[in-house]
């Protein structure tokens, strides 16, 4: 069984940055792309950016400039990191992936998310 688990998020000031980090674990997969996105209560999950096995981003008009997306294939791990963060980028976020699994099968899979705070 494939997991995803996030990690990184926290607390921090208005123009600071984090690293969020997404690893994919279990046996016999290949992760074919992997978004980040992120949903704060009341509000539906809106993508952030996205990554394909490639090496292809794509980055909302949300995430340019400030998000970057990157990814390590052999280590199964998908990074964002986050500069100049506002306080409307408070969220908790996601990462969701694409993954092959050891049958050949195209599955779908969301990590637990990891809660962002950004005050100002």
């Amino acid at each position: 069984q494939v997991q995803l688990v996030e990690s990184g998020g926290g607390s921090v000031q208005a123009g600071g940055s984090l690293t969020l980090a997404c690893a994919a674990s279990g046996s016999g997969f290949s992760t074919q792309g992997t978004r980040w996105y992120r949903q704060v209560p009341g509000k539906q999950r809106e993508l952030v950016a996205s990554i394909s096995r490639g090496g292809t981003t794509y980055y909302t008009d949300t995430a340019k400039g400030r998000f970057t997306i990157s990814g390590d294939n052999a280590k199964n791990i998908v990074y964002l990191r986050m500069n100049t963060l506002k306080p409307e980028d408070t969220a908790v976020y996601y990462c969701y992936a694409d993954v092959r699994n050891a049958f050949g099968t195209l599955i779908s899979i969301w990590g637990q998310g990891t809660q962002v705070t950004v005050s100002s």
